[in-house]
């Protein structure tokens, strides 16, 4: 948020080419996204799943903490770019 750093492009740019660099050296060049959290347990989310009519999920409505659950859960992805 806010004003975007004026160096940004210029990041990426440098980011990209060291990739190229290694892919070209046959070395792996992976993506990772580590950013979202999730709150673990019946939470309301916003996808769709089917209930029965007059039978819906019962969901927790707030997400303060709650010591005696899970917690949140940060699902990563990783993405081989050369392959």
């Amino acid at each position: 948020e806010g004003a975007q750093h004026p160096d940004r492009d210029a990041q990426f740019h440098y980011i990209n080419d060291r990739a190229k660099e290694h892919m070209g050296a046959g070395d792996p060049v992976i993506s990772v996204d580590t950013k979202k959290k999730e709150l673990v347990g019946p939470y309301k989310n916003g996808g769709r799943e089917w209930e029965p009519k007059g039978a819906p999920a019962q969901v927790k409505t707030h997400d303060f903490p709650d010591r005696q659950g899970p917690g949140k859960a940060i699902p990563y992805g990783i993405y081989d770019v050369a392959a």
